[in-house]
């Protein structure tokens, strides 16, 4: 088998726009926990299921898929400060963020503009990514904004159709 250019598959991927999500929770001890996902994907209308794919790596994760629920907030184009303040393991993320609990209890981060509660359904590992599936049990969809996307490795807005 030949070597496999990792560089020019992330590359050549960051040409497919894809969604920007925090997907939140509160960890065992009661801490608010959250983490940047640019893979969100509706994977079933029945049951209704969504998915992403968190790295092995992530600490977060680990400690949200514990719980075995979850919210996904979908960010709106001008929330770029909390797309990167989530892309990265640290423990004061939540500090400065408005938010109130879910309809389950997980953060709900303000200017969010979709809102989808999920149980956790499966956690299965692929490569160096889970991918999580989560059964729908409240959705919302309370913003007007245009969305996020990650293209060409950068966040741009989601302009809708003319």
């Amino acid at each position: 088998m030949t070597e496999f250019d990792s560089q020019r598959f992330r590359q050549v991927l960051g040409q497919v726009p894809t969604s920007v999500v925090v997907v939140t929770g509160i960890d065992a001890d009661g801490v608010p926990q959250g983490i940047t996902i640019g893979s969100f994907v509706s994977v079933s209308l029945d049951p209704p299921l969504v998915g992403f794919l968190p790295g092995t790596s992530s600490r977060t994760w680990a400690a949200l898929a514990s719980t075995k629920k979850f919210t996904v907030n979908v960010l709106a184009a001008n929330q770029g400060d909390v797309c990167w303040r989530f892309a990265k393991e640290a423990d004061d993320r939540f500090s400065g963020i408005d938010w109130a609990p879910s309809e389950n209890g997980c953060p709900r981060l303000d200017g969010s503009i979709v809102v989808i509660d999920c149980d956790l359904e499966s956690n299965e590992v692929h490569g160096d990514h889970h991918f999580a599936v989560g059964r729908v049990t409240h959705l919302d969809a309370p913003g007007t904004e245009n969305a996020m996307a990650f293209y060409r490795g950068k966040v741009v807005p989601v302009l809708p159709a003319e």
